[in-house]
């Protein structure tokens, strides 16, 4: 399992593809908040929930100062897919190597209906302007997680 973050961690920086093909580079965001979440596969019936739950909030978010970057393993062609189809209206970023997620520790042994495998762990990582981890949250619900993090980060409802 990837080494998970804590709070006053430096964030790794990355650059990934958003569901249009253009780069998004994570230190581009400096001087601000990012809510970097990371989701195991688009268009299932939990991360749709999760997504539209960000896109739901997204502008409370961003009047209380955060962006929104959503990361899966999913190809490009399915994460534009995904957002049109959802109207989400955050990047989502296509890892697909999974490296992003292993360095921010969202990357792991999972359980699911008694079986054991390497997977995307539903992580959610808040990085403060200066770039480092204000917030790490790792097997989160899909159900109510914005709303928990909206909490955490006394941003009110």
């Amino acid at each position: 399992m990837s080494q998970r973050l804590a709070t006053g961690d430096s964030a790794p920086d990355f650059t990934l593809n958003d569901a249009q093909g253009n780069e998004v580079t994570l230190s581009s965001f400096r001087g601000g908040n990012v809510v970097v979440y990371f989701y195991p596969a688009a268009a299932t019936p939990g991360c749709t929930t999760q997504a539209c739950d960000f896109r739901d909030n997204l502008a409370s978010l961003g009047a209380a100062g955060y962006r929104v970057l959503g990361i899966s393993p999913d190809p490009v062609d399915k994460l534009a897919a995904f957002a049109g189809n959802e109207s989400l209206n955050f990047p989502l970023l296509s890892d697909e190597d999974h490296t992003v997620a292993e360095a921010y520790g969202a990357w792991g042994e999972k359980q699911n209906y008694g079986k054991t495998y390497e997977g995307l762990i539903r992580s959610t990582v808040v990085v403060d302007g200066e770039g480092k981890v204000a917030v790490a949250q790792y097997n989160v619900r899909a159900t109510g997680h914005v709303a928990k993090l909206r909490r955490d980060l006394g941003i009110d409802q």
